[in-house]
This record gives C-alpha cells, sequence and structure tokens, in this order.
C-alpha cells in the first residue's frame, strides 16, 4: 500500500465549507504517483506506459479544510493487462471517500494492451489486498 498526506488548500473548499466533491479525482491521481513510478520511473510522458480505463468515486463522509488528509492506494484486481487501484481518503482516522479506477498498461505506439508480467507484476502484486468496508 502506498500512502500519501495531503494538505487540502483553501480553494479546495465549496461554498457549503467541505472539500468540493471535484477535488477528490484530482487528489487521488495525485495520490498514485508511486504506482505511476513502477511503470515509468522518471514519470516521463513520452515514456508513459498506462491509460485510465474507468474511475469512479464513493463519497461516504464530508471532508474539512484545515485538516491533512491521508490518501491509501492499493490494487484490488490485477488482471493480464490491466489492474484496479482503489483509493481510501481519510480525515481524522475516518474513511471519507473511495475510488476505483482500471488502469491498462498500454503501448502507445502500437495503441494495445501490453501484458504486466516479470518483475512488474511482482511489484504490483506486493500492492493487492481486499478494501476495507465502510462503516454507515
Amino acid at each position: 500500500m502506498f500512502v500519501t498526506t495531503l494538505d487540502p488548500a483553501f480553494h479546495d473548499t465549496d461554498a457549503l465549507g467541505h472539500i468540493n466533491n471535484t477535488r477528490l479525482p484530482a487528489w487521488f491521481e495525485q495520490a498514485r504517483t508511486d504506482l505511476f513510478r513502477l511503470f515509468t520511473p522518471d514519470l516521463d510522458p513520452r515514456k508513459w506506459q498506462l491509460i485510465l480505463a474507468r474511475l469512479d468515486v464513493e463519497f461516504l463522509a464530508e471532508l474539512h479544510y484545515g485538516t491533512s488528509v491521508e490518501v491509501r492506494t492499493f490494487l484490488t484486481r490485477l488482471g493480464n493487462s490491466s489492474f484496479t487501484v482503489t483509493q481510501e481518503a481519510r480525515q481524522h482516522g475516518q474513511l471519507c471517500a473511495r475510488g476505483n479506477t482500471v488502469m491498462v498498461h498500454y503501448d502507445h505506439d502500437e495503441k494495445r494492451a501490453k501484458k504486466i508480467e516479470g518483475d512488474l507484476r511482482t511489484a504490483l502484486e506486493e500492492h493487492l489486498q481486499a478494501p476495507a468496508e465502510a462503516k454507515a
């Protein structure tokens, strides 16, 4: 699991004083940086090996300005060429949002999916786990 701590900016809030729902996809992308490095260590976009195929966010509780947010990033599915990244945003230890992103290992020159194998598969397997259950 990768863990990233983010400090909400004032501009991340909405008219109700909560973190705006549009910020979570951007925060989740930022928190996937360590995962991106497994595919492209120098993060050079000319060498990029991923595409995003699907994204969803489930909002479970309010997030607020003035307190850090911990984003936990891990895999919940690892297929032949695609995988699901699950991310959890927590504030004060409470699960506030969960997102799932389906990523595809991709050859941009050939316009096709690439098999995930060898050291890359081993590295991804280290981050494979089940998501925590939300408490109602």
